[in-house]
């Protein structure tokens, strides 16, 4: 089993996808650093990339082809200006000229060279393979594996032994729900006070502090900048920005000035229970839309799903606790994380893998875990609230409609984090003691359900409203 971090299930990366435009993105960045290590760097001549199965079929409403070279150029997805990604992708275009890892220019005919297969690999069905010419005319190849989340993997996982000795070496190394409660009962301890421990044993405090609070930051920005801002998405559904309208009505005539006043201004609106499900709407939609217009997110665990978490943790500020501080932020995401990891061990994060279950289940199932501990929920009670959490999404297809992130899947984030308040309510008000179903049944459940789904609902568009809804009718 791997070792797995928060900072595995909570990264920041741009949008659309985590394993359709992340994941690429950085295999991208592997397999350049594979030509240094190999000393083959200097001596490409000539690039061609291979897109296999979903990566193919739903590549283009992802933006693969594009991460994958911005991955190929050098840029990365957490630092880059993302402003300029489309001036640098139609430099490329037009001069058929690929600046490699930003150090050398090679020929690259971005029409040609990306090709997109709809054959699927066999390891998963997110694969693709670089292949290089080098000046002495020999031919080299890698593959990698988007398995969701923005990981990364190579069929052989040659780091697979040094991952699961770090595991071995986590003060509570957790595989599945009934070990972490164990933990939290011998220990006297809370969930996040477990997962706290184990972050501890692989970076300090203040490390941890830091990159939960850029987390954060990203977050809250994704919000921000998607309450305000207007227009229609890209890709051609010609989707309305729906968040910009409802923040505009939900506000009224506050005034602020930055993110900080914002949450304040909010914190002063009428309250009541329709406005509660607006403003958890709202939050939810904003981050999709600015993850659906290649923006920068948090993957929690997905970017398909990056707005269930952050939406339930601005509910938790904004409405249940105007005192609330960075530390119940930290708490919050140090229990998602593992409730993400879990899953990840357990069954899957990736659509393409397990339909749409797989990411708003899952980021649905990690907010009600983590929304359950503030709300001064025992350990079973926080299992109990991911439990019925993904019990409400078993079964969830991934049909988007021509390959966009975009309908169904920007809706599905509000409703995920709908799910999560009213899981971590139920828990709350339950002897989770007597649950008839445990989250270790559930999470197996869901990759049972996994299995048996046609791949037509897994990431293709060859299923669902991906093919009842064509572009005419938009």
């Amino acid at each position: 089993m791997e070792c797995i971090s928060v900072f595995d299930m909570l990264k920041v990366g741009v949008g659309p996808s985590s394993s359709h435009t992340l994941g690429p993105w950085r295999a991208a960045q592997r397999w350049i650093k594979e030509l240094k290590e190999k000393q083959q760097f200097r001596e490409v001549e000539h690039i061609h990339i291979d897109l296999y199965g979903s990566l193919s079929l739903t590549g283009k409403g992802h933006a693969t082809d594009i991460a994958t070279i911005l991955g190929l150029c050098g840029h990365d997805p957490v630092t880059m200006d993302i402003g300029i990604i489309e001036q640098e992708i139609e430099s490329i275009r037009n001069r058929n000229i690929l600046p490699l890892n930003g150090e050398k220019e090679i020929d690259f005919n971005i029409r040609e060279d990306v090709q997109f297969n709809r054959k699927f690999l066999e390891f998963h069905p997110n694969g693709m393979t670089f292949r290089a010419t080098l000046k002495n005319d020999k031919k080299i190849s890698s593959s990698f594996y988007s398995i969701g989340g923005g990981f990364v993997v190579k069929k052989e996982r040659k780091n697979a032994k040094k991952k699961k000795a770090e595991f071995d070496e986590f003060p509570f190394p957790i595989e599945k729900g009934k070990e972490l409660l164990a933990y939290c009962h011998s220990e006297n301890k809370s969930i996040s006070e477990i997962v706290l421990e184990n972050e501890k044993s692989m970076r300090s405090e203040d490390e941890i502090n830091t990159g939960l609070r850029q987390v954060w930051d990203v977050m809250l920005e994704s919000m921000y900048i998607g309450c305000h801002t207007e227009g229609t998405l890209p890709g051609g559904l010609n989707v309305k920005r729906r968040a910009f309208e409802m923040h505009q009505r939900l506000m009224g005539d506050s005034k602020y000035n930055n993110q900080e006043d914002w949450i304040t201004a909010i914190r002063n609106t009428e309250v009541k229970f329709r406005q509660i499900l607006k403003w958890v709407s709202c939050f939810a939609l904003s981050v999709n839309e600015v993850n659906a217009s290649l923006g920068r997110v948090v993957t929690a665990p997905t970017n398909g799903s990056a707005g269930t978490v952050p939406a339930v943790m601005m509910y938790y500020i904004v409405i249940e606790n105007h005192n609330a501080t960075f530390e119940d932020l930290k708490r919050f995401m140090l229990v998602a994380g593992e409730i993400g990891s879990l899953f990840k061990k357990g069954a899957t994060i990736s659509a393409a893998m397990g339909g749409c279950q797989a990411e708003i289940g899952v980021s649905s199932a990690m907010a009600a875990g983590g929304l359950c501990e503030l709300l001064g929920g025992t350990p079973e009670q926080v299992l109990m609230a991911s439990e019925i959490a993904m019990e409400h999404h078993l079964g969830l297809t991934c049909d988007p409609i021509a390959g966009l992130v975009q309908v169904p899947c920007i809706e599905r984030n509000a409703m995920g984090a709908i799910k999560a308040i009213n899981a971590a309510e139920i828990a709350l008000e339950s002897d989770a003691t007597k649950a008839k179903v445990s989250l270790d049944k559930v999470i197996e459940t869901m990759w049972d359900t996994a299995k048996d789904m046609n791949s037509k609902y897994k990431e293709t568009s060859e299923g669902g409203l991906a093919v009842k809804v064509n572009l005419s009718d938009c």
